[in-house]
């Protein structure tokens, strides 16, 4: 199958989320970061996909493409997923969250403004947002399409931290473990500042967690499976509380740590059952990997919690954030109206230059026959061209206002369409049709 350059480019999110996958289902969605890019090339291959970049974190595992047909977009992913995965592709679509067009966009947007986050307000999900466009477009596995969309997707999520106060406090799923985690401590009558916590990892989540019990008085313990990435940290930690072990210690330490904080890019469990022994004292141990880093154990004197056990101390401080989130979703709104107006607005100069061109055509078309016949002297061509030149801009100057007008709202669709089809030009546009974009539309599943 050929691409036609007449297609209209769509856009669509297949989405695996906090909200509508559980955490052992993400884990099996996930992909490592070694396979990122053969995924997204695979993802490429299609015909109906021009350009796609994907989002993995925690909470969520998402594929944004730009593409010209969607079932057979949709097909070609389901099943690339199920390669790379191992799963089979009926599973993989019946937990498929499926957001076309204007949906998909304030899905994205919304996903870059935190506003769809486990942690509504965490400020991570912007930054991981960029490195994953980053990545493709580093890779030319997207283009003007996806730089287009990431680029009103960030001024969005600017625009909301600006204009609201969802950002206010410092948010993250690191800030909620450890507030969970004093939550529980002060159950049984402890406290963090009196607590020394074991940390395994030294990314972006473990150099957060580091911050948030440091800040509440905790001692830490770092482990690294590079230990000069965790004296890294430690350095920019510039704490006396913090202490660093060796990863190849792990087993014989980690029964020591009643509280512990896990957040590695391991592609399999660091910490085994087997590594797990019994305690005298109640154990807080907080997994915040995907795929998790601590295997399953049952012990009276453990609990463990996932990044989907948050949700416990979220509730408790969303009241004070769904003010901002409804400010904040009137500015998706609006940012999702204007994205759609743009890209209309910058499809519509070809038409307009195309309809001055075959103007132009005809008319020296005519004055060369005119001519040709001795209608009309050659040496008079000069000034009857600039006489027909200033007719067709005079006449046409209406018409191009108008079209340039209606390219500004999505009530100048069927305007568009018409003079597309009247002068047979098939240029690539990306309609607004039909627009309408409300909050809960967007958990609504896509009909098949």
């Amino acid at each position: 199958m050929q691409r036609q350059e007449e297609q209209k480019t769509q856009y669509m999110v297949i989405s695996f989320s906090h909200k509508n996958t559980d955490i052992a289902m993400r884990e099996k969605l996930n992909i490592t970061q070694a396979k990122i890019l053969p995924f997204l090339q695979e993802i490429n291959e299609s015909e109906s996909i021009s350009e796609s970049i994907l989002l993995c974190t925690c909470n969520r595992i998402e594929i944004y493409v730009s593409m010209y047909d969607r079932k057979i977009a949709r097909s070609h992913i389901y099943a690339t997923l199920a390669k790379y995965t191992g799963l089979d592709s009926i599973l993989i679509e019946q937990n498929a969250i499926v957001r076309l067009n204007e949906y998909a966009i304030y899905h994205i947007f919304g996903v870059a403004s935190s506003l769809d986050s486990l942690v509504v307000g965490e400020t991570q999900i912007t930054g991981q947002l960029k490195n994953a466009y980053k990545l493709s477009f580093d890779n030319k596995l997207c283009g003007k399409d996806m730089t287009r969309l990431m680029h009103f997707a960030f001024k969005c999520a600017a625009n909301v931290r600006q204009e609201t106060d969802i950002s206010a406090h410092s948010v993250s799923v690191a800030s909620t473990a450890v507030r969970m985690a004093e939550h529980k401590l002060k159950q049984v009558g402890q406290n963090l500042d009196s607590t020394h916590a074991l940390v395994i990892g030294s990314g972006e989540m473990g150099r957060l967690v580091c911050k948030h019990l440091l800040n509440a008085g905790a001692k830490i313990t770092l482990l690294s499976r590079t230990k000069q990435n965790a004296y890294n940290l430690a350095g920019e930690l510039d704490s006396k509380n913090v202490n660093i072990e060796s990863f190849e210690n792990l087993a014989e330490i980690l029964n020591n740590f009643t509280l512990l904080f896990s957040a590695t890019s391991a592609t399999e469990c660091v910490i085994k059952a087997d590594m797990v022994k019994s305690s005298q004292v109640k154990r807080l141990w907080f997994d915040l990997a995907l795929p998790r880093d601590i295997e399953s154990v049952k012990m009276a004197d453990l609990e463990i919690f996932c990044v989907d056990d948050l949700q416990e101390i979220i509730k408790e401080h969303k009241g004070a954030r769904d003010e901002s989130a409804k400010e904040a979703h009137k500015i998706l709104e609006s940012y999702t109206r204007d994205f759609f107006t743009w890209l209309q607005t910058l499809s519509v100069e070809p038409i307009i230059k195309h309809i001055r061109y075959l103007a132009k055509q005809s008319s020296l078309k005519e004055l060369d026959r005119a001519i040709k016949k001795g209608f009309l002297p050659s040496e008079y061509r000069q000034n009857v061209e600039k006489i027909l030149h200033g007719a067709f801009n005079s006449f046409l100057h209406n018409p191009t206002m108008r079209l340039r007008q209606a390219s500004e709202s999505h009530q100048g669709d069927p305007i568009i369409e018409a003079m597309k089809s009247m002068f047979d030009i098939g240029d690539e546009v990306v309609m607004l049709s039909n627009y309408k974009c409300e909050k809960d539309t967007t958990i609504v599943k896509e009909d098949i």
